[in-house]
């Protein structure tokens, strides 16, 4: 199993409490030991960055994309609007204060200055291109985005309503949020 990391902040070290590079080795590579897991180096020069992830994520089918939508309806870290039309596989991209607001509040940042501005994240059309997508979304602060998501129109200002038109989606909500669904 190859793994692809989704985003990761730029000029973070990978040591830092709210690096997703540490997270993610911390709580999956360490105990899972996929054959290869290529992280997104947010200490690389972005462009280059992006590019070598490009060329590697390339000779790779994805199977199965593992995502969340953020308080913002963020998909990875494509903050609205999202660019549903670049080919880029990985693209730099600048943080909106929703999303850092949401980081900050889940502990991960002393204050909002601290939140990095920008970061380094997989594409809306390279995530879409997974064979399967299983998105978890819990809580209750996510309550309004699912709604949005599920209900809404599907836009570049929700960037996770996008998923609406992938054929294979497996959405897992808790009750705190699914809270705001209509029922039918």
């Amino acid at each position: 199993m190859t793994v692809f990391h989704l985003d990761e902040y730029i000029r973070i070290s990978e040591f830092h409490p709210a690096s997703f590079r540490k997270y993610l080795k911390e709580r999956l590579a360490n105990i899972v030991w996929p054959k290869e897991f290529i992280y997104v180096n947010g200490n690389a020069d972005p462009g280059e960055e992006c590019d070598r992830l490009k060329k590697l994520i390339g000779s790779h089918p994805v199977d199965v994309a593992f995502v969340g939508i953020g308080e913002n309806s963020h998909l990875a870290f494509n903050d609205p609007p999202a660019d549903f039309e670049t080919d880029e596989a990985y693209l730099e991209v600048s943080l909106d204060e929703a999303c850092r607001l949401q980081q900050l509040n889940e502990g991960w940042f002393a204050a909002l200055e601290d939140v990095p501005k920008k970061a380094i994240t997989m594409s809306v059309r390279q995530i879409m291109k997974a064979r399967t997508i299983i998105c978890c979304v819990p809580g209750s602060k996510k309550g309004r985005c699912c709604k949005k998501n599920r209900e809404g129109m599907i836009s570049p200002s929700i960037p996770a309503s996008i998923m609406r038109q992938h054929e294979a989606v497996w959405l897992f909500l808790d009750p705190d949020s699914a809270s705001l669904l209509t029922k039918e």
